[in-house]
């Protein structure tokens, strides 16, 4: 197996990113793979503040860190090992697109669907008529899921 085989989280404070990030820790451990947890900073959201902007920015991505450092220590509880981190810039589902394509080693992306209503947007985006250009596998793991079950499948 090729060492750099990574399994990419996108997290925020959803459930859903939490079930998913519990899936990739379970399944990468199970075959020897990384886990990368990465959150967006969506920049397009602080254009219009002119002064104030890099201020902003400069927050949003220290909050960003913080929920990643947060969530690193919750995977590494799951599997002993600490995952790396990266914090993307950019309209989420672009953002993450881009860092798909130019991480070659990543071999899934890896997104929580919610346990009800519909998927938010980037299962949206990763499903819709992106889903057959993508590098690399897509996983959805569903937000309900019973965590027992959840271990069993990974």
């Amino acid at each position: 197996m090729d060492a750099a085989a990574t399994y990419l989280v996108v997290v925020d404070d959803s459930p859903e990113s939490r079930v998913a990030l519990r899936f990739a820790v379970l399944r990468a451990a199970h075959v020897d793979a990384d886990v990368t947890l990465a959150a967006v900073v969506a920049v397009g959201e602080f254009l219009q503040f002119g002064a104030v902007q890099s201020a902003m920015l400069a927050q949003a991505r220290a909050e960003a860190a913080a929920l990643l450092a947060e969530v690193a220590s919750e995977a590494e509880a799951l599997s002993g090992r600490r995952p790396g981190t990266i914090v993307l810039d950019g309209e989420p589902a672009a953002a993450v697109l881009s860092h798909l394509r130019a991480n070659p080693g990543i071999r899934a992306l890896v997104l929580g669907t919610p346990a009800r209503g519909g998927p938010g947007p980037l299962v949206g985006y990763f499903t819709g008529e992106r889903a057959g250009t993508l590098p690399c596998i897509l996983m959805l793991v569903p937000g309900g899921m019973d965590p027992d079950r959840l271990a069993r499948l990974a």
